[in-house]
């Protein structure tokens, strides 16, 4: 069940299901709580799940004044739980959720008993697909909407090669109904991770468990990428056959035993 919390006069929603240790789920960029409903259903008989929603995504408000950055959601997402008085926790993150993941491992210290990134990169956004990015969402801040072409563009790119066409078809559907009132969060929230800074050298100082899970064939975040991050933390990576970006959706039963065999490891 959706709860809420205001922050900086806007309502922030998440999911919050379980009881037990925390589990922090971060979602993807242009989906919300949904993306990890295998996954909290798998482990919420032992687990305490949250999965707080982007700013414009899912039932969350419009954007807060001011300048939004992955540092700032990282900043929101820790008074989240501060306000729910939680103090260990074990983060997941997919795409967006492993970008201002990266950023709280700096800020929650000792309280971060475990990371995992999935489906995501902490270094710099190659050239190419940044200024690819930016100019979509240019045309979506100017349109005021997603336009078709856009989200026919962009879809694919969150699944695997031959997609569940249901699937693909209803996030296409959701992408041009956008709320108009939601766009300009839509927007500033695509430009903090298409434009963030390099912290793949903070891969190498953390201090907890990290784990990194790729779709074989995630398209929007290579298995290259994977690996990088992999390597720099001195840990096997770990690929989910049959899966692209949304490999929570694709592949939910190996996923979970990816998570699940994560958590014993931090004896969580």
């Amino acid at each position: 069940m959706k709860q809420f919390i205001e922050l900086e006069g806007r309502r922030l929603a998440y999911l919050d299901e379980g009881n037990g240790p925390v589990i922090v789920f971060g979602h993807s960029y242009l989906w919300d709580s949904a993306m990890w409903a295998p996954q909290v259903n798998a482990l919420k008989e032992h687990y305490r799940c949250i999965v707080p929603e982007l700013w414009g995504h899912g039932d969350s408000d419009a954007l807060p004044a001011g300048h939004l950055t992955l540092e700032t959601l990282a900043r929101q997402h820790l008074a989240l739980l501060d306000t729910l008085g939680i103090d260990q926790f074990v983060l997941v993150g997919l795409s967006i959720g492993g970008m201002w993941g990266i950023e709280l491992s700096q800020l929650a210290g000792s309280r971060l008993k475990g990371l995992v990134l999935m489906d995501t990169f902490v270094g710099l956004e190659p050239q190419i697909t940044c200024e690819r990015y930016l100019g979509m969402l240019g045309a979506i801040e100017a349109a005021r909407q997603v336009p078709d072409a856009i989200a026919r563009q962009v879809a694919p790119l969150f699944f695997r090669q031959q997609p569940d066409e249901a699937m693909l078809s209803a996030f296409i559907e959701r992408l041009t109904h956008w709320p108009a009132e939601k766009i300009d969060a839509l927007v500033a929230v695509g430009r903090s991770f298409v434009t963030r800074a390099d912290r793949m050298e903070w891969l190498e100082t953390l201090t907890c468990p990290a784990q990194v899970i790729t779709g074989c064939e995630d398209r929007a975040r290579p298995v290259l990428e994977g690996y990088l991050m992999a390597d720099t933390l001195g840990i096997a990576l770990i690929e989910i056959a049959g899966a692209g970006h949304i490999s929570t959706l694709e592949q939910p039963e190996r996923v979970n035993a990816a998570l699940t065999g994560f958590l014993r490891q931090c004896g969580w």
